[in-house]
């Protein structure tokens, strides 16, 4: 599909799962799926769903908020997390009665050009959020066992997580060359500070590992206004984008990521044995890749 034009994708993409067990009374589902709108409308819509913000971020906690800003690039490259999302998701926290909201990503490049590139940093800023550095070791000074791991034993983690009361998992749906896809499970790997380990001691376990931390995101959030479906994780050219205007948003961090990669596969066929990490969160009792037995809700605008 070419650069700039909206994909005519269509929620069978997300399989029949999500078609076979809708929701008919207004229960908060498991999952929202929301398609068609801007990402602050979208973004609106699935919290609405889920029951509001308030079920989420509670008056006077510190909240952190992890987008995937990895690459120097433009949002039109979507090779990071769309700042209007993260802009309009820091709004809703303070709204909500945060004390403080903070963003932070270790990137792949240099941090100063991708928190500007992205647009995140001028979007936090407006929103009243704040941007943290995550390429220095300094900000890793604690280090957490992982007992129910199988490759990465333990690592060392951004410190704002650890003074976050609770904190929010928000990637960009992408092509990734080593992990096959890079989308809620994939984006832990900006939260450590040896990101290397992962790509020398298997990276797809390394990846289920690191999400068996204790302390998991109140809600992840997969942004894919724009899907990079080629060359990723960083992309060449707008060539890679497909504008697909989706957003989904749940609790369980497998279901997200086999629901998202259900959606990638209209764009791009990948097999769910290709992205071995979601597999082994299911092994590892992180959630479940059976979409049939969670509650779905889709939105379409």
């Amino acid at each position: 599909m070419g650069a700039g034009a909206v994909a005519s994708l269509k929620f069978d993409g997300l399989q029949a799962a999500l078609n076979s067990n809708m929701i008919a009374v207004e229960e908060a589902p498991d999952m929202v799926a929301v398609m068609g709108g801007e990402p602050e409308i979208m973004l609106d819509k699935a919290l609405e769903a889920l029951g509001g913000i308030g079920n989420f971020v509670k008056k006077g906690q510190k909240i952190v908020i992890k987008p995937n800003i990895g690459w120097d690039r433009a949002p039109e490259l979507a090779g990071n997390t769309n700042p209007k999302l993260i802009g309009a998701l820091v709004k809703k926290c303070i709204d909500a009665g945060a004390s403080k909201v903070s963003v932070f990503d270790h990137t792949c490049d240099d941090w100063k050009r991708c928190y500007a590139s992205s647009g995140i940093e001028a979007a936090v800023k407006e929103a009243g959020g704040v941007m943290l550095p995550g390429n220095d070791e300094k900000y890793y000074s604690k280090e957490i066992v992982l007992p129910k791991a199988v490759s990465l034993k333990s690592f060392k983690i951004h410190d704002a997580l650890m003074e976050a009361d609770a904190w929010i998992n928000v990637p960009v749906l992408k092509n990734h060359g080593g992990a096959k896809l890079s989308c809620a499970m994939k984006n832990y790997m900006g939260i450590v500070w040896d990101r290397r380990y992962f790509h020398s001691n298997d990276l797809q376990q390394c990846i289920a590992d690191i999400c068996t931390w204790d302390k998991k995101p109140i809600l992840n959030i997969v942004d894919s206004y724009r899907m990079m479906h080629q060359n990723g994780p960083q992309g060449k050219s707008a060539a890679d984008v497909t504008t697909s205007k989706t957003l989904i948003a749940s609790k369980d961090i497998v279901a997200i990521d086999t629901a998202a990669l259900q959606f990638f596969n209209q764009v791009k066929k990948l097999d769910l044995n290709a992205v071995g990490h979601i597999g082994m969160g299911q092994t590892l009792k992180l959630g479940t890749t059976d979409l049939k037995n969670i509650t779905i809700k889709r939105i379409k605008i």
